[in-house]
């Protein structure tokens, strides 16, 4: 169980964004409550499968008899975010994350994972791994209610398609100065 860990119930805003340039972007997922700001480095395809993932989620929720939770077929107006993200100091790299639905708050539940070094050969003492507070094990938790959940799919999906167009053939983003499925053979 992570020593560290950064819950967000309720957040006053939850949203994913980029530094950088298309071809060089850093995805992060910033939340905020007051002036608490956890922001985490993420990969465009996390992000890509996080929005698909919520809405699926939101989809299913809403073929519930009555849509008892109150799901939103759409972004309602009033919580669209299309402002930049706040300063960024990047608390981990994510590696896992999992995705859930808590009936009892009616949220949507995401925890994300640093990135960790799975060594054969490393010491598996676990005070070593505390010395000084540093390599912490750590996770975020983010609770968000249905009509944030569906904002923050809507833009996170925004985001994800601003950024280099994907190739017909394999997939992956494509260069403006070329691909390799699109490069003409020499």
């Amino acid at each position: 169980m992570p020593s560290r860990v950064h819950e967000f119930a309720w957040p006053d805003r939850v949203v994913v964004g980029t530094i950088g340039l298309p071809g060089a972007r850093t995805f992060y997922l910033q939340v905020r409550t007051g002036a608490q700001v956890v922001s985490i480095a993420l990969e465009k395809q996390q992000s890509a499968l996080l929005a698909e993932n919520i809405d699926e989620i939101l989809d299913h929720l809403i073929t519930v008899e009555g849509n008892r939770f109150s799901v939103p077929t759409g972004t309602p107006i009033e919580l669209v975010d299309n402002d930049p993200l706040d300063a960024v100091q990047e608390q981990f790299r994510t590696g896992a994350m999992s995705l859930g639905w808590d009936p009892t708050t009616a949220q949507i539940v995401i925890e994300a994972h640093p990135i960790t070094d799975d060594d054969p050969d490393a010491d598996d003492n676990d005070e070593s791994l505390h010395e000084n507070g540093t390599d912490e094990p750590e996770m975020l938790r983010v609770l968000m209610p249905v009509g944030t959940a569906r904002a923050f799919a809507k833009r996170t999906r925004e985001i994800v398609g601003a950024g280099r167009p994907a190739c017909p053939l394999c997939g992956y983003p494509m260069d403006a100065d070329g691909h390799i499925c699109t490069l003409p053979e020499v």
